[in-house]
């Protein structure tokens, strides 16, 4: 008699049990023919270098994501994975060969895009994104390599490709990091070159793991003794792209919590006294507070720290900018052009953001509508089939009436 725990079991089963909808050596076939590097793929690539260096030049999100749908690099990437999960020496080297010539053009060509172009943003926000990556890219970056691999392999492929291409933005960092040698500006580099160093190694290592668990048809065999050689060489591999990503998450998780505590502490505390908070900037969670006013006596301050503590705001955390009302007129001067110095630059950042989301509401929104597009191309071609089918029905039962007669 079948338990409960048998029944669950077998319901689990049937809805994550993939082999009967994929088909393994067509999918090796297809990655091992995306990893060439010649004809179509030269200029693909050419095409999207120049596509993701406008795109991070003039700050448009829309123009970065037709970056990322149209790059190849994924292919010798995807290819390497492919590689060492059937063994196949052969295709390794050619997948790194391939990766390390895609890489240096990348660089080599976005570098002489930013020395020759003329225009500097004063906020580059979508170069600056891609230079301080956390361990929320390697998520995206093994999250997003497991579907593609997936999607390489089902029998029926859809369009999962390309949000993988999106999502684990390749072509993007490789750019940036060619900005940073165009301006000698080696955090932009180091920063954009780690991020996709991440991405890299994580679509490889997820493509590993699902050539292994699909089971892909292996090219050749190993020893244990090398096999043990390989998982301790990807043990450190990953340790050593994981461990800086851990520290910056922590860091970005510690500077996000002391914002939210200079906010709501600032909302609660816009007046001290006879004075007020009129602006505050926060470097490196340390907080200046600039105030208004009265001066503050010692009274009015140990209330200031005091109630910044109850806001898990250190005291050495702080520091206090005072501009009394007795100033000269050269410094109320000085402070009125500030604040208001201070509040466009504000507003232009709040623009900024807007655009930003502006864009990718108008992507998400092109998305959708090629996916029903998709969908709907899908169903007609599902009708059209059952019409085919109908009709050979049709003919055959017709053909079996007219034999039956004679």
């Amino acid at each position: 008699m079948m338990t409960i725990w048998d029944y669950i079991k077998r319901l689990i089963k049937k809805y994550i049990y993939v082999y009967d909808q994929i088909d393994t050596a067509d999918a090796a076939e297809r990655i091992k023919n995306g990893i060439w590097f010649r004809g179509p793929n030269v200029w693909i690539l050419a095409f999207s270098i120049v596509i993701a260096s406008v795109g991070l030049n003039v700050n448009s999100t829309a123009v970065i994501i037709g970056a990322m749908l149209i790059s190849p690099l994924m292919g010798p990437i995807v290819g390497t994975g492919l590689a060492l999960g059937t063994n196949d020496t052969d295709l390794l080297k050619l997948s790194a060969k391939n990766l390390l010539i895609m890489v240096v053009i990348a660089l080599l060509a976005s570098t002489l895009y930013f020395i020759l172009s003329p225009l500097s943003l004063v906020n580059p926000t979508e170069l600056e994104a891609r230079t301080s990556p956390t361990i929320y890219d390697v998520l995206i970056a093994l999250f997003g390599g497991l579907a593609g691999i997936f999607e390489n392999s089902r029998k029926e492929r859809g369009t999962v490709l390309s949000g993988v291409a999106i999502a684990t933005a390749l072509m993007p960092p490789l750019c940036t990091a060619g900005y940073g040698l165009a301006h000698l500006n080696f955090h932009f580099f180091l920063g954009a070159m780690y991020l996709f160093i991440i991405n890299g190694v994580f679509i490889t290592l997820a493509t590993y793991m699902m050539v292994k668990y699909l089971r892909f048809k292996t090219v050749g065999g190993v020893s244990a003794e090398t096999a043990k050689k390989r998982r301790s060489l990807i043990s450190a591999i990953l340790t050593i792209v994981l461990v800086p990503s851990i520290y910056t998450a922590i860091n970005l998780v510690l500077d996000n919590n002391f914002q939210l505590n200079v906010e709501s502490f600032v909302d609660e505390n816009r007046l001290v006294g006879r004075s007020y908070i009129y602006d505050y900037d926060i470097d490196n969670r340390h907080v200046t507070f600039s105030i208004a006013g009265a001066p503050l006596n010692d009274s009015l301050k140990t209330a200031f720290f005091q109630s910044a503590a109850e806001h898990n705001i250190r005291e050495d955390r702080i520091t206090l900018t005072e501009h009394t009302i007795g100033m000269s007129q050269e410094e109320m001067n000085s402070l009125i052009n500030d604040i208001y110095s201070r509040t466009d630059a504000e507003v232009a950042k709040n623009e900024d953001r807007l655009n930003t989301m502006q864009a990718q509401l108008d992507i998400l929104t092109f998305s959708v509508e090629e996916l029903r597009n998709q969908a709907d191309s899908l169903q007609q071609a599902r009708d059209s089939l059952r019409l085919v089918q109908h009709q050979l029905d049709s003919l055959i039962n017709a053909g079996r009436r007219g034999a039956r007669r004679r």
